[in-house]
């Protein structure tokens, strides 16, 4: 639908293109109910809500796409925080969440102070926030470090899932014209976040020649790291547990694949003092090591092991990371709790590093990558705004395709007709 043929009104259809810069009283919204936690099918549900509005700093964003990542499945979980509880303990009105932490969309409205955009610029949504003149900052912390630091669409409402969005000026980074809204809205948590992993913790950044075995490597997160990985020459070795999702990482530019599906050890670590249950994990972990010798090709550690499963998989990835080398790790998606043993990480001076999403200019390069064509987006699937839910409850039960996946939001799939250019 063009602009021409919008009359103004309060409440527009999504995929109806309102005239530029008119911002409705409300719009259509994955919502998110405590009386609905649980699983994603029953915790999202579109409703009807009022637009948010800017602030100073911030903008107001027409959504045309948004990516799908965990960050809406631990926020219609409840677990592991209740972020409408959190937030309503400091003050906050609202009583739902609207999830969403990445997207693409149009710039539709501009609050006090904002001078990097103007209204019409399409965008790319970075999804964490902070306060800029927090004490830690003006003391030279790095931003996403900073105490005030927040995951928009999890730790903040309004996120990338409704019609209309407010961000703070700093998330936002000119798309790429060449990109379609769906392909600029599904990649950068999972790009930022590993770009952060791979090279924001220096000296353990990736370099030529350096091996890093990248748990997940056909998911979101994963799909970016092996193509990082070998942007800067390092040798990416891929874990996944089918043919399938194998044969994607290596069209993407693994070395190898490694299916965990063949080993038995994962989980809790046993005692140390339970010498037979701890003899058998052992077993397990060496016959995972050769097997990544066998991916490389060569008797080699990885330098830098890219963790996000956390507990059924973090006693391996601390053995098997190379000496002075480091294990880095963004989630605990099985489980969080992290078992290790300590002698193999002092004995060897390994580095277990802690990573959460990515600063201003993180975000920026890995958008630079994309743009420029060094790395894919690797878009699998876009579903319709009304399949929301269904997006995520594939990404809960990981029956989610290899690769990012995004919704429309006000995109169409056919294209969308009536944006300013």
């Amino acid at each position: 639908m063009t602009t021409e043929e919008n009359t103004v009104k309060e409440l527009y259809e999504p995929g109806e293109i309102p005239p530029l810069g008119h911002v409705p009283s409300h719009m259509y919204a994955a919502v998110i109910r405590p009386e609905r936690y649980g699983q994603p099918s029953q915790a999202m549900q579109v409703e009807t809500v009022p637009v948010p509005k800017a602030g100073r700093g911030q903008v107001v964003i027409m959504m045309m796409a948004a990516g799908v990542n965990y960050n809406g499945v631990w926020a219609g979980l409840g677990t592991p925080a209740d972020v409408i509880a959190a937030r309503r303990k400091q003050g906050d009105p609202d009583d739902f969440h609207i999830a969403g932490s990445e997207g693409s969309g149009v710039i539709w409205a501009v609050g006090e102070g904002v001078r990097q955009y103007k209204v019409g610029d399409h965008v790319i949504v970075g999804g964490v926030c902070w306060d800029e003149s927090a004490p830690d900052i003006r003391l030279g912390v790095d931003p996403i470090a900073s105490r005030s630091q927040r995951a928009w669409g999890y730790e903040l409402n309004y996120g990338s899932f409704a019609q209309f969005t407010v961000a703070d000026e700093y998330q936002c980074h000119l798309k790429p014209a060449h990109l379609t809204w769906e392909e600029a809205g599904c990649f950068l948590a999972g790009g930022s976040t590993s770009y952060r992993q791979l090279c924001g913790w220096a000296p353990n950044v990736v370099r030529p020649g350096d091996p890093v075995l990248i748990w997940g490597g056909s998911g979101g997160l994963g799909s970016m790291a092996i193509q990082i990985v070998k942007h800067f020459a390092g040798r990416p070795i891929a874990v996944v547990s089918d043919e399938a999702k194998a044969e994607y990482c290596l069209k993407l530019g693994a070395e190898g694949v490694i299916n965990r599906s063949d080993f038995a050890h994962w989980g809790r670590l046993p005692d140390s003092d339970d010498t037979e249950a701890y003899a058998t994990w052992l077993k397990g972990a060496r016959a995972f090591g050769r097997a990544f010798w066998d991916a490389l090709g060569e008797r080699r550690s990885p330098r830098i092991v890219l963790e996000h499963p956390g507990a059924d998989t973090l006693p391996t990835s601390v053995y098997l990371c190379d000496h002075a080398g480091m294990v880095v790790t963004c989630a605990g998606t099985s489980g969080y709790n992290g078992d290790l043993d300590l002698r193999y990480l002092w004995m060897f001076q390994k580095r277990l590093q802690g990573s959460h999403a990515a600063n201003v200019q993180e975000t920026k390069a890995i958008i630079d990558l994309v743009g420029s064509g060094r790395i894919d987006p690797c878009l699998s699937s876009t579903l319709p705004f009304r399949d929301i839910a269904h997006a995520h409850q594939l990404v809960y039960e990981n029956r989610h395709p290899a690769g990012n996946m995004a919704v429309f939001v006000n995109a169409p799939a056919a294209g969308l007709t009536g944006l300013p250019a």
